[in-house]
């Protein structure tokens, strides 16, 4: 019986979190230099202008994230 080889698998893995854990860094540095907490506006107080520029944001990064993993 053929063995399965498992690193493609684990790499995937281990680059998925990294790249979740660089995301969620970056998260915590734009809210530090915003002066308004934004899951609080998006939440809270329903701001639509915030939501999309925040989307935008988490899309921008995860594409960095994700050229800079694949090379």
């Amino acid at each position: 019986m053929d063995q399965i080889n498992f690193l493609p698998i684990i790499n995937s893995i281990i680059y998925s979190f990294l790249g979740i854990g660089i995301l969620l860094v970056c998260y915590l540095i734009i809210e530090k230099i915003t002066p308004e907490k934004t899951w609080h506006e998006i939440a809270q107080n329903r701001n639509v202008a915030i939501a999309i520029i925040f989307g935008a944001f988490i899309i921008g990064i995860s594409i960095i994230i994700s050229a800079a993993i694949h090379g």
